[in-house]
């Protein structure tokens, strides 16, 4: 294992992050005189109880998710200014003004919005196993509450995951045969961006990929292509994003996504299977975590559960021919078949290497850290890792600080361990269940939905047509970014723990 000074553990995830002097939340300790002092004990349900006038249970430190956000020491003030923005409590309020201005109004009129979901994968598996569904029957029912609540549209991310195969596939190509010693670094992982910015800087942000994520080439599709189809500004269009992870909230936030000519974000509000509180004890290295599922507690509104709702198709708005089905997976792995899908097609297209159709990874030091090779005449000409979680993440970063040549042609990096299919804010086990075994089953789930070719008729469709195709000024514009070095404020409350 390796060593990591001031690392807060968090169990049952097998990783470390190092925290910030921040996250701490301040509460007021209200202080009486004593001579001997009070006695505190810890009782069986993990509560404190102190002693000195009478027993009293003492009240645990509580942290939310929106305390967590709206601290200054992962994010700045400003991006938590922003997360205000991304809850549900903004949804249904932005819901129940647009159904008003429908009411009122043709609703066709301009004074309201077009609402827009679009939803990933990961939370399709998790609340089909939540409610003991099929994934595409979880996907049926959950389009049939979401336009209840009042959505137009309700979308799928495969034509966004599948361009995103393409463009990173193609960035990785022409990387290598300009500089085949340099380490090209996945950019689909909110959580690891933001990290590598405000950790690492202007040493790493070169290695990572400038190919946007699905969720922010689906805001350009959404934005731009369906409002092109429907006739209306992207302004007027309200665009939802349901995803695993916390750190979309973040992603959507960034101002490289604020388009000036739709004078809107490419996303407007991510919500997530989940939302938590954290608990904090006085035990060393001991979190305590408690669930609450944030489409759950919409649901629980009306006292429903998934499965009660009607049953309604997703909608494929890009072009005349529909795929078979709405929810696909992408290569084997569990978090978009980066590696899985660029070692193929580099392997062909750089050394007429015809790969086998699924790829076998070798584990490492861990189940989260896994690697594999391409070799002609004896010699490594691709090298691919995928690094899941902090402590590989660190580990990773270091070796390319060390080395004078990259360990790695290209990783696939995500902050979660075990990848998005774990993202944090996916639904938890709510039995005693370990979430290690809620994750195999999800991944079982994973394995048994159909795969994607990203070179389907209809991505090269839009591809060609839409964003004019490979090499062109707009794919380029539309289908990538840039990443911003962020300074660390050090200040003499930055101890180490």
């Amino acid at each position: 294992m390796s060593r990591f000074s001031g690392a807060l553990q968090l169990t049952d995830l097998d990783d470390f992050i190092t925290p910030s002097q921040e996250c701490i939340k301040p509460v007021t300790i209200d202080k009486t005189k004593s001579k001997t002092g009070a006695k505190i004990t810890v009782q069986a349900d993990g509560y404190y109880e102190e002693s000195e006038s009478g027993k009293q249970k003492l009240q645990k430190v509580e942290i939310t998710l929106q305390d967590c956000l709206a601290c200054s020491g992962c994010i700045t003030s400003a991006e938590g200014v922003l997360i205000t923005q991304q809850s549900q409590e903004e949804l249904l309020k932005v819901l129940r003004e647009n159904q008003t201005l429908k009411d009122v109004a043709d609703s066709d009129s301009e004074a309201s919005r077009i609402i827009v979901f679009t939803i990933s994968t990961q939370p399709l598996l998790s609340l089909a196993h939540r409610y003991k569904l099929s994934v595409e029957d979880a996907a049926a029912h959950l389009a049939g509450y979401l336009r209840k609540l009042g959505a137009d549209y309700v979308l799928c991310t495969k034509i966004a995951d599948d361009l995103a195969l393409i463009e990173s596939r193609q960035e990785f190509v022409e990387r290598y045969r300009d500089n085949t010693d340099l380490c090209m670094l996945s950019s689909s992982c909110p959580g690891w961006v933001c990290y590598a910015e405000k950790t690492h800087g202007t040493f790493i942000l070169p290695h990572i990929a400038t190919t946007r994520s699905p969720q922010q080439i689906m805001g350009v599709l959404v934005k731009q292509l369906l409002a092109e189809k429907l006739g209306v500004p992207g302004s007027r269009i309200y665009h939802v994003t349901v995803m695993p992870c916390y750190d979309k909230k973040l992603e959507a936030s960034r101002e490289d996504f604020y388009s000036e000519a739709n004078n809107s974000r490419d996303v407007d509000c991510v919500i997530t299977s989940s939302e938590y509180t954290l608990n904090f004890g006085i035990h060393v290295n001991k979190l305590v975590t408690h669930f609450a599922v944030e489409l759950e507690q919409m649901l629980q509104e009306e006292e429903q559960t998934l499965q009660q709702h009607d049953q309604s198709d997703l909608d494929w708005p890009w072009t005349d021919q529909k795929p078979e089905t709405m929810v696909w997976a992408h290569e084997a792995t569990t978090s978009g078949g980066y590696a899985e899908h660029i070692f193929k097609y580099a392997a062909k297209e750089l050394f007429s290497e015809e790969t086998a159709k699924e790829l076998q990874f070798k584990t490492l030091r861990n189940r989260d850290f896994s690697e594999i090779c391409l070799e002609q005449e004896g010699k490594t000409v691709l090298k691919f890792a995928i690094a899941n979680g902090f402590r590989n993440i660190q580990n990773l970063v270091q070796k390319l600080k060390r080395g004078k040549t990259a360990p790695y042609h290209f990783v696939e990096v995500m902050a979660c361990p075990s990848g998005c299919i774990n993202g944090g804010a996916q639904v938890r086990p709510t039995t005693g269940q370990h979430v290690r075994e809620l994750t195999q089953q999800l991944e079982e789930l994973y394995k048994q939905l159909p795969r994607s070719n990203p070179d389907n008729t209809q991505t090269k469709q839009i591809y060609t047509d839409f964003l004019d195709g490979a090499h062109t000024d707009k794919c380029e514009d539309l289908l990538h970014t840039s990443y911003h070095a962020v300074e660390k404020l050090n200040t003499a409350l930055n101890i180490k723990w």
